[in-house]
C-alpha cells in the first residue's frame, strides 16, 4: 500500500517496496482498499528486502510495527532512515469486514502520513 501511495503522490518518484518476509502475492484485501481510493496495486509483486541492502537510497522508510527491529541494516548508501509505526494488517483475524475495517485505517493512516512526507520532503526536491 505504500508503494501505490507514494507513487500516486509522484509517479516520477523512485519506489520500491520489499518485506523481510514478503508473501507469494499481494494481499487481496490491500488491493481492495486500495482501488477504493483509486489506486491500483494489482501489479505490483512482493519482493525480499534482501534484493535491495546494497543498493543506495535517497529514503529507506521502514512502515510496519515490528519492522523497525527486523529490518536488516543496509550495506548501501542512505541519505535518510525514516520509521512510521502502522498495525500490520495482515496480521488482523476474523471476519471479512472486520479485516478490511483495518486495512482502510492502516491504508488511510500511511496515506495521510505520506502526503505530509511528501509535502514537507519531497515536493520541493521535485520543482
Amino acid at each position: 500500500m505504500a508503494e501505490g501511495i507514494l507513487k500516486n503522490l509522484d509517479p516520477t518518484l523512485e519506489v520500491y517496496s520489499a518485506g523481510t518476509y514478503p508473501a507469494s502475492e499481494v494481499n487481496p484485501f490491500a488491493i481492495e482498499v486500495m482501488k477504493e481510493i483509486g489506486i491500483d496495486i494489482s501489479n505490483q509483486k512482493p519482493k525480499n528486502v534482501n534484493m535491495f541492502l546494497n543498493e543506495s537510497f535517497d529514503y529507506v522508510i521502514t512502515v510496519c510495527d515490528s519492522a523497525k527491529e527486523s529490518c536488516p541494516v543496509f550495506s548501501g548508501y542512505v541519505k535518510n532512515r525514516l520509521h512510521y509505526s502502522f498495525e500490520d494488517p495482515a496480521a488482523t483475524q476474523g471476519e471479512k469486514e472486520k479485516v478490511i475495517s483495518v486495512y482502510r485505517k492502516v491504508r488511510n493512516q500511511i496515506r495521510d502520513a505520506f502526503s505530509k512526507l511528501y509535502q514537507e520532503k519531497f515536493k520541493n526536491i521535485r520543482q
